[in-house]
């Protein structure tokens, strides 16, 4: 196969998988199926952000969510942060934190790379460094909250995937 036909196969393959999301059967409605679990999800979302700064919290969440290719997650902490007074600037720089560290105090960065980590879990743990980073910037107790709210937010992230969510439906 050429690589022109290749591409086009590709752009195929890409264009059905777009229609089949946009035209997706019904999912179970989590929230209403599974009330008591919704619930304590949202109890412990709310234990991990207490004494969190709002900044940060969405900054994990947006990271997680564009790792976890979480569309409607994403959408829904990027329009938290803009109402939050999030610039602009350091939301487009949150996927490429590492290249542009001066838009991030090193507490965010110790933060967005304990994010990755943990939500690469499968790809090679948590290495030390990157935990002992976050344990610099973090006293014990923050530090449990922050992996508490980087859990939830994978949670969050799958429980959207699985369920067929769609960007810019806020259905909080």
């Amino acid at each position: 196969m050429t690589n022109e036909a290749q591409l086009n196969t590709a752009q195929t393959d890409e264009a059905n998988d777009a229609n089949e999301a946009a035209v997706r059967s019904p999912r179970v409605n989590f929230a209403k199926a599974a009330p008591k679990a919704f619930k304590a999800l949202i109890g412990f979302d709310a234990a991990a952000r207490e004494g969190l700064d709002p900044a940060l919290v969405e900054l994990v969440q947006i990271r997680s969510s564009q790792l976890n290719k979480c569309a409607y997650c994403l959408h829904m902490h990027t329009t938290d942060a803009r109402k939050a007074g999030e610039s602009e600037e350091r939301l487009h720089m949150v996927a490429v934190w590492q290249e542009a560290p001066h838009f991030f105090t090193p507490k965010e960065q110790a933060a967005l790379a304990l994010t990755e980590a943990v939500t690469l879990v499968a790809q090679g743990g948590v290495p030390d460094a990157v935990y002992q980073r976050a344990a610099a910037h973090f006293d014990e107790p923050e530090l449990a909250r922050l992996l508490a709210l980087i859990f939830t937010i994978n949670t969050w992230n799958r429980l959207a995937l699985s369920t067929g969510k769609v960007a810019g439906t806020d259905e909080r």
